[in-house]
């Protein structure tokens, strides 16, 4: 058992991650050995530079759980399966998460009532009623209810015949779990924890977001290998400073033109913020986002990551909603992650001010709306080699967007933008050029397959002058632009595709024909053969300012450079593939 006034060492450890925060200096580790942490890390400092960060990290093999909620005895039995338990407001100190309502910029619903606040019974997430009206009448399910007074608060529980006190009954206490009250502690690596039960609350991208774990206007962050849940709100944020205008910019659509300006003032770049890297991190079970970031994600790589169930439960709703949700993501990579069961907007979503980005090699599913939404950006931006299975596939609702060898099993939609205006960048900077209203058919699909409903036949009813599409084949029934250049229709192909989850991982089924590829002549798809974008003038390059050359595929294997076979995985023979497209645990 360590203690705080201990000296830090191994043979006189502290007991608590904060103690040791306070004296790590740049270069230093903190190691941390198994246990259950009731605690808020506030690193008072960072690192130098991305060669001396100050680490926090697990024990190898051991489990650390750092939790924002705290133990709750002496629940009294009221009736079969009610119980209640009063607390005095001074157990909160200065945040008590049972007045705080989960509000902000873009949420356009709480009618529930929900609270930062949140029950659990052995490590699950009881459902906040609405109204003591509705806990009362609820029998058959497991709620709490929450009721402050000047001195004490009270909450009751239906833990369906368990006993809290002989079980395991938590509460939040804390808004985070790890987050610096201070801008600017950089060159910070999180690694190997459990990170779970925070009180944060909504993160729009006009106003600080607090995240389970967060950056806070910071730069050179490395979150990686760890287990991220139940955050009320967002599990990781890279988000915005805080201001007086927090909160203030959605009551005008044009708003947030003045806070990009703000932050430009601010002092906004690539020497302040961003650079970080979250990587190979399990986040689940968060009302709001797996991860969000406004401004503060430029440059940044979201690689590797598993997010699942986020935004599930729908007792508040709003336009921030979905597994990673980022405003400004220039040269943002987001690669190799898994993204499935998001409710809200969808698996991604990038929203405003996407330039230089890449989405490559991601497996989505079974998310509700579409899998990918792209909001009024310039671009230009890459989305190659993804597959992307669930109804709607995509939302296109920018220009400057370059799809290249992906999987579509699900339906492409169109929202075209006509009257909002948005900024557009010098390359890889965020040195405003100008603003412009959306170029909307300023688009690029180059070798996809399109195994779902209608194609790029939406296209259509715009009449796309700019629209470039070349190489694409066409499943069961779905069907080409007017613009496309040799497109292959195959119209009573079932491609027949399962995607199973099994020990070993999850794999792709897929039916395939070698004639998708003699039937077309494909080239290997190159920045040069993408042009430049038409609203900002930038060519399609990555972050380094190198060209693209796609030819590898979904799993890294080498491409027919002669002609190249349709969608993210190539193949020569006739059948059934089957893929392991994500490992298994």
């Amino acid at each position: 058992m360590g203690r705080d006034e201990s000296e830090g060492s191994i043979s006189k450890p502290f007991k608590t991650i904060s103690a040791a925060a306070q004296v790590a200096r740049p270069g230093d580790v903190i190691t941390v050995h198994e246990g259950v942490y009731r605690e808020r890390v506030d690193p008072p400092r960072g690192g130098e530079s991305k060669d001396k960060h100050i680490v926090y990290q697990a024990a190898p093999g051991e489990k650390v759980v750092i939790t924002g909620s705290e133990i709750i005895k002496g629940w009294q039995k009221v009736k079969d399966g009610v119980w209640t338990v009063t607390l005095p407001n001074s157990f909160f100190g200065d945040f008590n998460p049972y007045t705080d309502l989960i509000h902000g910029d873009y949420m356009f619903t709480n009618k529930n009532n929900q609270h930062t606040g949140q029950v659990y019974l052995n490590g699950k997430p009881l459902v906040e009623a609405a109204t003591k009206k509705e806990f009362d009448g609820s029998v058959d399910r497991q709620l709490w209810f929450g009721e402050v007074k000047e001195d004490t608060t009270t909450l009751w529980g239906r833990f369906k015949g368990a006993d809290p006190n002989e079980e395991t009954a938590e509460i939040n206490v804390r808004q985070s779990v790890f987050y610096p009250s201070k801008e600017q502690i950089n060159y910070i690596t999180v690694r190997g924890f459990t990170l779970t039960q925070a009180a944060a609350n909504w993160a729009p991208p006009t106003a600080e977001q607090v995240g389970l774990i967060g950056t806070h206007w910071s730069k050179g962050w490395i979150i990686e290998e760890n287990q991220i849940s139940h955050s009320r709100c967002t599990g990781i944020t890279l988000g915005k400073f805080g201001d007086e205008f927090d909160n203030t910019y959605a009551q005008d659509s044009q708003g947030w033109n003045k806070g990009v300006q703000q932050a430009v003032d601010y002092g906004w770049s690539k020497d302040t913020v961003g650079l970080h890297r979250a990587a190979n991190n399990t986040i689940s079970f968060c009302g709001q986002a797996g991860i969000v970031g406004s401004l503060g994600a430029v440059f940044s790589t979201i690689i590797g990551n598993e997010i699942h169930d986020i935004g599930m439960e729908q007792r508040f709703d709003g336009y921030e909603i979905a597994g990673i949700k980022f405003h400004a993501p220039i040269d943002v990579i987001i690669s190799g992650n898994h993204i499935y069961r998001t409710r809200g907007y969808g698996g991604i979503w990038l929203d405003w001010m996407t330039q230089g980005a890449r989405v490559t090699r991601n497996l989505f599913h079974d998310n509700h709306r579409q899998d990918l939404f792209v909001e009024v950006n310039h671009g230009p931006f890459m989305v190659d080699h993804n597959i992307f299975l669930s109804e709607v596939g995509l939302l296109e609702s920018s220009g400057g967007g370059a799809y290249i060898h992906n999987l579509f099993g699900g339906a492409v939609t169109l929202r075209v933008e006509a009257e909002r205006s948005t900024p557009f960048f010098k390359p890889h900077s965020t040195d405003i050029l100008g603003r412009l209203k959306i170029i909307g058919d300023d688009e690029r699909f180059h070798n996809n397959i399109f195994a779902g409903p209608k194609g790029l036949a939406v296209y259509d009813d715009w009449k796309p002058e700019h629209l470039q599409s070349v190489g694409n084949v066409y499943l069961a029934g779905g069907k080409p632009s007017t613009r496309d250049r040799d497109a292959l229709v195959v119209t009573n192909f079932n491609p027949d595709i399962k995607l199973q989850d099994t020990p070993e991982g999850w794999w792709l089924e897929m039916a395939v024909d070698p004639n998708w590829i003699s039937g077309q002549k494909r080239a290997i798809v190159t920045s040069e053969t993408l042009s430049k974008a038409k609203a900002s003038g930038a060519p399609f390059e990555q972050c380094d300012s190198t060209p693209y050359r796609h030819n590898t595929d979904y799993s890294g294997k080498q491409r027919n450079a002669d002609n190249p076979a349709p969608g993210p995985i190539e193949f020569l023979e006739a059948g059934t593939i089957r893929l392991n497209v994500w490992p298994g645990k």
